[in-house]
């Protein structure tokens, strides 16, 4: 399922979506300094995927709370024990709930282990609910520090090793971590790395344009254009946005923070006496303050019972043409790749198995995502790729050889198509040396032995004139070749 959420709008004022799918495979990280936007950044994706997708959020500021009202959201205060809190997020896993985990009103070091509890609940539910879910983490760099703080050892350690699980392998669970940070050098590099998708809003301090150029593959004269940014706008790149560097504005969002933006209030016009006299008058019969009123908290009980009937992300129809667009990139970036390796002079002689390792690092250098062909489907791809074939032509007739190779084992289908389309087109047969190489090998004894292989599985007919040139036909097809010389020497009138 294809699901393309339009976060805002490029420069040149096209509208700039990220691949929802993508997304849940590849993880995201947002940087950018206080009042450069994230809030609302993240506000957007939730809004825009909340019919999409199960989320989890949490909030250490508690500005997110407002999505209970108008999404639906469970709001769950953390002050709680250790065990409510992992058997709430083993229910919010069953049920499907999105929910907002508030840490508001909790010291740093009881957020650090509130937020790991959390986590490590999501983590650890059964695998019949690895449901999808975005996990949103505001101000990510208080739960993964780079470095020792004032935090307990315990407190940090725990912190850490739950972020490291969502970021380094949540995605086999289900969880696509989105992390938020104001300081990119104060976050864990080792969860930082794990992100695939960027955006990088307005920074000026160099160490942290450093790092951010850095992840985007940029040069430091590019990182200095951080500084210029605009509050709400970012820097777009990765497989769920843009292959390339792309700046984006946010667009506007339905819900609003409870803190807001600061703005400018003069102070009242009283002179000094009377400003005097409304601090210090009748000051020693004022009654002192009364402690704040403690926040409601509402019984685990009841956020238990709350979870049980919460609705399931409702998923919204899929447009065929973003999702047609989106397979139609993938696939051209695939092919792109086969063929570089094709063209390699060395990469013919080396088995399938060898390359597959150099092809993952091709695929995630060129941003082709989280749905890469596996090791059977590359072989196919690379096979056909030396054979000099496309598999996907739409001719009738050659489709019916196609799909005759999908019975030859991956590495020998490009071979047989090979075979194939020289029957078909009435072409000599090719030379054993010819089907060597589409195989991979130097020897052109293995070509030979590939005819004899598929000869005894009944896939083709090996038969010779009366000069020695070989003639192959496909009794199923209908096609056989002309005669071609197995040595591969000019063939005599």
């Amino acid at each position: 399922m294809k699901i393309g959420i339009e976060l805002g709008t490029s420069t040149a004022g096209q509208p700039v979506r990220l691949d929802l799918e993508e997304l849940l495979s590849t993880r995201l990280l947002v940087q950018g300094n206080s009042g450069s936007g994230k809030s609302h950044l993240l506000r957007r994706l939730l809004e825009q995927s909340a019919g999409h997708v199960q989320q989890a959020i949490i909030d250490p500021e508690g500005d997110f709370v407002g999505f209970g009202e108008r999404f639906g959201h469970v709001v769950i205060d953390a002050e709680r024990t250790v065990g409510e809190i992992q058997r709430i997020a083993a229910r919010i896993r069953r049920h499907r709930a999105s929910v907002v985990f508030n840490l508001e009103g909790l010291d740093a070091d009881a957020q650090m282990r509130s937020a790991a509890a959390f986590l490590s609940g999501l983590f650890d539910a059964d695998r019949e609910h690895w449901y999808p879910m975005l996990v949103i983490v505001d101000e990510a760099q208080l739960f993964a520090p780079s470095g020792a703080s004032e935090i307990s050892d315990e407190a940090r350690r725990v912190s850490l090793s739950a972020m490291t699980n969502l970021m380094c392998r949540g995605r086999k669970r289900g969880l696509a971590g989105v992390i938020a940070t104001q300081r990119l050098a104060k976050l864990a590099k080792n969860v930082a790395a794990e992100a695939s998708n960027f955006l990088m809003g307005r920074t000026f301090l160099d160490i942290d344009m450093a790092r951010a150029a850095d992840l985007l593959g940029m040069d430091k004269r590019q990182a200095e254009s951080f500084r210029d940014l605009n509050t709400g706008s970012f820097v777009a790149l990765g497989p769920a946005l843009s292959r390339r560097p792309l700046p984006v504005k946010i667009g506007h969002v339905e819900t609003a923070s409870r803190n807001g933006r600061p703005e400018l209030m003069p102070p009242p016009e009283l002179g000094t006496a009377q400003i005097q006299d409304l601090i210090f008058d009748d000051l020693a019969t004022e009654p002192p303050p009364q402690p704040a009123r403690p926040v409601e908290r509402r019984a685990t009980e009841e956020i238990l019972e709350t979870l049980e009937v919460a609705p399931a992300p409702v998923p919204a129809p899929v447009d065929p043409a973003v999702a047609a667009a989106f397979d139609a990139e993938r696939e051209a970036l695939v092919a792109e790749i086969v063929r570089q390796f094709v063209a390699d002079p060395e990469a013919p002689f080396r088995s399938a198995a060898a390359l597959y390792p150099d092809f993952l690092v091709h695929c995630r250098v060129r941003r082709v995502g989280s749905r890469v062909p596996d090791l059977a489907e590359f072989t196919r791809r690379l096979a056909i790729a030396r054979a000099g074939l496309d598999a996907r032509a739409e001719d009738e007739d050659w489709q019916r050889a196609v799909a005759q190779a999908a019975g030859l084992p991956e590495e020998m289908q490009g071979v047989f198509l090979l075979l194939a389309r020289a029957g078909m087109d009435g072409a000599p047969s090719p030379a054993d040396e010819a089907l060597a190489r589409a195989y991979g090998s130097r020897s052109p004894s293995r070509g030979r032995w590939l005819l004899t292989y598929m000869e005894e599985r009944g896939h083709l007919v090996c038969e010779a004139d009366f000069r020695g040139r070989r003639v192959v036909r496909f009794p199923t097809l209908g096609w056989k070749t002309a005669p071609g010389d197995p040595k591969g020497l000019p063939a005599s009138a």
